[in-house]
C-alpha cells in the first residue's frame, strides 16, 4: 500500500503537471512480436508517470503517414470520437463517447490524482452520448454528409448490425434498436437485451461488441475492474472477459477471461478466428507489460490478474492461483509495452498498397505509465496463413508536437467501403481516412 506520505507527493507531481519515475530500459520495439523481452519487474511507490497535455491539432496539420499513403479528414469537429462501425451499405458510424460517472473509482487522494490525469490528457471531458451518420466520400476525402444517427445513450462504444436490428453497447448493456437499411436517424426506443459489468467503480468503462458471422451471437469485451486486482476479486466478477451473448435470448456465458482490458474485436478473414486487442497491467516498470493481440479460444484464460503474458507471475496479486496457471495461454503478438492498443481492424479490399492488405491495423492510444513515451501511432502487422507475420509497420504518426504535446491520439480503426482505413483520433476530435496516394489500376483480366 502506498505510504500517505507517497500519496501527498504523487498530488503535487501531478498537480503541476510534471512527470516521474525511471525510464524505460528496452526499445518499444524489444515488447514487440511472439516472443516480447519480460524483463524482472520494477516496482515503485510512485509509478513511472509522464503525462501528454492535450493540445488538439492546428490548423491545416494531420498526421503523417508514408509517402504512398494519403491522409485527409473524413470527418472534423466531432465531440470525442471513439470507435467507428462501417455499414453494409458504408455509411460510417462514429460513437462520440467518454468515461460514465465513476464514483468509486475518483474519490478521495487517488481519484483526485486520476482526474487531474485525465484532465491534463483530453480523457476527462462530458459524454456526448450519441453516435454520429457519416456519409459518402467526396473529392477532397471527407464524408458528404453528417446526422445525429442515434443519441440520449449512456457511454456507447461498440456497435453492429445484425439483420435489422442495430446493437450498441453502452457502458452498462447492450441495447437494440430496430433499424432500416438507409436511414439517416434511429427514432425509436431500443430494447435491452443484456446488461454488463458497470458500477460504482467500473474501471474500464469501454464495451466492444462483435456479432458472430451467423448473426446468432454477439460478442462483448468487459475490462476489468482494477489495474491488478487491487479492488479485491469479487470486484473482477465476469470481468476481464469476453461474453457470448445469445440474441435471441439475452443469455449469456464466459467466453474467454483472464483478458486486462479487451477492446478490439475483428474476424481474422482466412481463419474466421475471432481477434482482440488487449490492454495490459500497469505499475511494474517502463518494460512492462506489453500490450497484446491474440486469436480468442473458446474456455481460453489469457492471465489477469494473476499472471501476464503466460505464466509470468504478478507478485502483487494473493493468494496466488496455481490451478489456473497450470492452464494460461501465451497470447500470440506482443504490441509493446504501455501503448494502450485499442482499435482493430483487418484490411479488406484493394485500394491500399499490396503490403497493406494482408494483416491487421492496431490503433495506439498511447501510454502515461512509461518514459519515453510509447503508442500515439497507428501500426500495421502483416498476417500469412492467418497468423502475424513479421515486424509492424508504422502507418500514421506524429500526434505528438515537438513539445511532448498530444495532437490527437488514435483509438478506433475501421476500413471503409473503399478499402480505405479510418481512424479515430478522440483528442484531435476527427475521423482520419488513410487511402493510397496513387491507387494502382485495377485489372480484371481483359487484355
Amino acid at each position: 500500500m502506498r505510504t500517505l506520505g507517497a500519496l501527498a507527493l504523487a498530488v503535487l507531481i501531478f498537480a503541476s503537471l510534471g512527470s516521474c519515475g525511471e525510464e524505460a530500459k528496452l526499445a518499444l520495439s524489444a515488447g514487440m512480436g511472439p516472443h516480447p523481452a519480460l524483463p524482472e519487474p520494477q516496482a515503485a511507490i510512485i509509478p513511472t508517470m509522464q503525462l501528454t497535455r492535450a493540445v488538439g491539432w492546428p490548423e491545416s496539420r494531420k498526421p503523417n503517414a508514408p509517402p504512398d499513403l494519403q491522409v485527409t479528414a473524413y470527418a472534423a469537429h466531432l465531440d470525442h470520437p471513439r470507435w467507428i462501425y462501417v455499414l453494409p451499405d458504408g455509411d460510417v458510424l462514429v460513437a462520440e463517447t467518454s468515461q460514465p460517472d465513476r464514483p468509486a473509482d475518483t474519490h478521495g487522494i487517488l481519484g483526485f490524482v486520476a482526474r487531474r490525469a485525465m484532465n491534463r490528457v483530453g480523457a476527462d471531458v462530458r459524454s456526448a452520448e450519441r453516435i454520429t451518420l457519416l456519409r459518402g466520400v467526396d473529392a477532397n476525402g471527407a464524408a458528404k454528409t453528417r446526422s445525429v444517427f442515434l443519441e440520449h445513450l449512456h457511454s456507447p462504444f461498440g456497435m453492429s448490425l445484425v439483420g435489422e436490428v442495430f446493437y450498441v453497447a453502452n457502458t452498462d448493456s447492450v441495447q437494440a434498436f430496430h433499424y432500416h437499411t438507409g436511414e439517416l436517424q434511429i427514432s425509436g426506443t431500443g430494447t435491452t437485451l443484456t446488461n454488463l459489468p458497470a458500477g460504482p467503480i467500473n474501471h474500464h468503462w469501454t464495451k466492444n461488441l462483435i456479432a458472430s458471422p451467423d448473426g446468432t451471437k454477439l460478442y462483448v469485451t468487459v475490462g476489468s475492474n482494477s489495474n491488478a486486482a487491487e479492488n479485491g476479486i469479487a470486484a473482477e466478477t465476469e470481468r476481464a472477459a469476453i461474453w457470448e451473448v445469445d440474441i435471441r435470448s439475452g443469455q449469456h456465458r464466459i467466453f474467454a477471461s483472464g483478458l486486462r482490458n479487451p477492446n478490439g474485436l475483428a474476424w481474422e478473414p482466412e481463419t474466421s478466428a475471432l481477434w482482440t486487442a488487449v490492454n495490459e497491467r500497469d505499475d511494474l516498470g517502463g518494460d512492462l507489460v506489453p500490450d497484446y493481440m491474440t486469436a480468442v479460444a473458446d474456455g481460453g484464460f489469457y492471465g489477469f490478474p494473476y499472471s501476464y503474458f503466460g505464466a509470468h507471475i504478478d507478485e502483487r496479486v494473493r493468494p496466488p492461483r496455481a490451478d489456473l496457471l497450470a492452464r494460461t495461454l501465451v497470447p500470440d503478438y506482443a504490441l509493446g509495452a504501455h501503448t494502450a492498443s485499442i482499435g482493430l481492424a483487418f484490411a479488406s479490399g484493394e485500394s491500399l498498397p499490396v503490403r497493406l492488405r494482408h494483416g491487421a491495423f492496431i490503433g495506439q492510444h498511447g501510454s502515461w505509465n512509461r518514459k519515453p513515451l510509447s503508442g500515439y501511432q497507428v501500426i500495421f502487422v502483416r498476417f500469412e496463413n492467418g497468423r502475424p507475420a513479421g515486424e509492424p509497420e508504422l502507418v500514421l504518426s506524429g500526434f505528438l508536437n515537438r513539445n511532448g504535446e498530444a495532437m490527437g491520439r488514435p483509438v478506433g480503426v475501421a476500413m471503409d467501403a473503399q478499402g480505405a482505413l479510418l481512424v479515430a483520433d478522440d483528442v484531435g476530435n476527427t475521423v482520419w481516412r488513410v487511402g493510397a496516394s496513387h491507387p494502382e489500376p485495377h485489372h480484371d483480366g481483359a487484355h
